[in-house]
């Protein structure tokens, strides 16, 4: 969600807070180690995780060593600096964009900026560590893949409406095709405006693969993207009318008040579920929880990741870095990306923050060539 604030960051005993370095131009602490960029719905748990939480009971932290670690959200100041001495560059605003920058980082010669940010592109040279996704490398998946694609959590999407009536509550997928097409403008009697995220959103790009949509850049024909900056997974973007897609987990989190903003709460806005006979979670907030059979489904349920480079998380490899590699390592209690089930791991957490345990831990490679 469209939410700014101050970057997160995590520390060890023993580590002075002098030690960090502030940027001038927009007060977002630069990191000493590892940075984070990319999915805005995964950023508020790594954000939690990073600088501690009680959201699951008990305090729980991940460290990374005697250094900072640098989570920067989607949306903010237009430009970040994520590394002492390093350049300022276009924040990027979505899972694409987190994976892009990861790729420009690992090349160190490629230029990057954002699409309709007016940052010049530049360099960024080992500026970028971990790429928040909340979608898969679909066809970029490569068995000799340069980058890892490791499981943090699941989610699903559905959507978010303002005003509409009953009927809007379970519109099927053949629906929303028909909406996002222009097809069908009137649903229940009442007008209905289809509107997506902005084009690197991971969000975006799942929602429209459910609804069978298909190409490079994803699109919808009833949608004018011209200029497109909407934030996804924040429900004060709507006008009466107006329906947008939404991760479940955001929804159950902001509604939770574990998140900086609940804009759950803004009026006559509704979540509805794509899933027949399914709903997205159960109970009343703040103790909303994940609907398993909602998350299972095999079309509207997804896995998030987190991205890094392969060769710096391969045991053996020149480019091996342990301390990366542990921020990724799913067996650990330590790692970002564990999902156990006591309250003191992170999986309790995410919990908290309306994800559930991935499918599978098995990272998937991808990107044959940076």
């Amino acid at each position: 969600m469209k939410i700014k604030k101050i970057i997160a960051m995590s520390t060890v005993a023993g580590v002075a807070l002098a030690g960090l370095a502030f940027s001038s131009a927009n007060a977002e602490p630069v990191a000493n180690s590892y940075v984070l960029v990319g999915s805005d719905t995964l950023q508020d748990s790594t954000n939690a995780l990073i600088n501690g939480t009680s959201a699951s009971g008990p305090n729980v932290r991940i460290t990374a060593g005697g250094a900072t670690l640098g989570n920067f959200d989607a949306f903010g100041s237009a430009a970040i600096q994520t590394k002492p001495y390093g350049p300022f560059f276009a924040r990027p605003n979505g899972s694409g964009g987190g994976v892009t920058a990861l790729r420009a980082s690992i090349d160190g010669t490629r230029t990057y900026t954002v699409n309709g940010n007016a940052t010049p592109a530049k360099a960024i040279p080992a500026q970028v560590d971990i790429a928040r996704s909340s979608s898969g490398p679909g066809t970029n998946a490569n068995a000799d893949g340069k980058l890892l694609y490791v499981p943090f959590a699941r989610d699903a999407v559905g959507y978010v409406y303002k005003g509409g009536n009953a009927s809007w509550a379970n519109l099927t997928k053949e629906q929303l095709r028909e909406i996002f097409d222009g097809t069908v403008t009137t649903v229940g009697g009442l007008t209905i405006k289809p509107r997506l995220p902005q084009t690197s959103s991971g969000t975006r790009s799942f929602f429209l693969g459910a609804l069978g949509y298909t190409g490079t850049t994803l699109s919808a024909p009833a949608v004018n993207d011209t200029n497109n900056v909407t934030a996804e997974n924040d429900a004060t973007v709507l006008a009466d009318g107006e329906l947008i897609p939404f991760s479940a987990a955001s929804w159950v989190a902001q509604a939770n008040g574990v998140t900086g903003t609940n804009t759950t709460l803004a009026a006559n806005v509704s979540f509805g579920s794509p899933v027949a006979g399914q709903v997205a979670f159960t109970g009343t907030a703040p103790a909303l929880e994940p609907s398993s059979a909602f998350y299972a489904n095999t079309t509207f349920g997804r896995e998030t990741y987190l991205v890094v480079e392969r060769a710096r998380v391969t045991t053996g490899d020149a480019k091996y870095d342990a301390g990366l590699a542990g921020l990724v390592n799913t067996s650990s209690t330590s790692s970002l990306t564990n999902f156990g089930a006591f309250a003191t791991t992170p999986g309790a957490v995410k919990k908290k923050f309306g994800f559930l345990a991935p499918l599978s831990s098995t990272p998937i490679p991808a990107y044959a060539t940076i």
